[in-house]
């Protein structure tokens, strides 16, 4: 059955896409799933930074799941409800406080693509295969969705994926600086845990402030709302963890971050 699955590793909050006889293809029920467990990771306090990832080697997300797209998906309302639940799964990375990685293994198309844009940051494995396919199915991508892609790779970048619609790999996604790092098989998952255990100890509300205030930018500027990103920077300089952070340097230690 189609769905979410939801894991608490230490630290490190895990979403896990998972419809694997479709290669992790988005259902409806999965797209509206998404906000509600990326709130439930937010509002932890245990949980330091969110990785979303496909269930099994050969996917991460492969898009929409089409074969639930019948006659009905033709009505007006129906497609605007639905494009109102992919927008909000998509938005959902973007408004959680807490720094969210894509984990890519295999295919990443479609949905999935735009799933990984809107994370903060992608790795992925040596054999994973990107597309946007838009242009091959007659579909009008989103304003949003499209701000997205040139948020991250550039309006040169967002045009060639979306004009050609070809397929790219691992090496030119990381070329296009759609992910960050590559690693093969053997060493991606070391490489994916080592970096989210060394960045969940670092001070949760850096973390956010930082956060906010890129999503503050990157936005139009009539949606910027940078005082919100400054009373975030603001808040760093007065908690504990300011503090702590001082006394650990002084020390010589490792500082002991609460979020406080």
């Amino acid at each position: 059955m189609p769905e979410l699955i939801v894991k608490r590793d230490g630290a490190v909050g895990r979403v896990v896409f998972s419809n694997p006889s479709k290669y992790n293809a988005m259902s409806r029920d999965m797209w509206l799933a998404l906000p509600t467990a990326l709130d439930a990771l937010d509002a932890d306090p245990e949980v330091r930074l969110i990785v979303l990832e496909g269930d099994g080697d050969s996917a991460f997300v492969s898009g929409a799941d089409i074969s639930q797209f019948g006659a009905s998906q033709a009505d007006p309302a129906v497609q605007a409800e639905y494009n109102a639940a992919v927008e909000k799964a998509y938005l959902a990375p973007v408004k959680c406080s807490k720094p969210v990685v894509a984990k890519i293994r295999g295919i990443c198309m479609g949905g999935g693509l735009g799933i990984a844009a809107a994370c903060d940051l992608r790795f992925c494995r040596d054999d994973a295969r990107f597309r946007m396919p838009a242009g091959r199915m007659g579909l009008g991508y989103n304003v949003p969705g499209v701000r997205r892609f040139m948020a991250v790779v550039g309006v040169a970048n967002t045009f060639d994926m979306f004009f050609s619609a070809r397929i790219f790999d691992a090496q030119e996604a990381l070329r296009m600086g759609f992910v960050s790092q590559v690693a093969p098989r053997e060493t991606f998952d070391a490489m994916c845990d080592e970096w989210c255990a060394a960045t969940a100890e670092n001070a949760p509300l850096t973390l956010r402030a930082l956060k906010k205030t890129v999503n503050a930018l990157i936005r139009d500027p009539g949606e910027r709302d940078i005082a919100s990103a400054e009373a975030a920077i603001a808040a760093c300089f007065a908690s504990a963890d300011y503090r702590e952070g001082a006394a650990a340097f002084m020390d010589k230690r490792k500082p002991r971050f609460q979020g406080v």
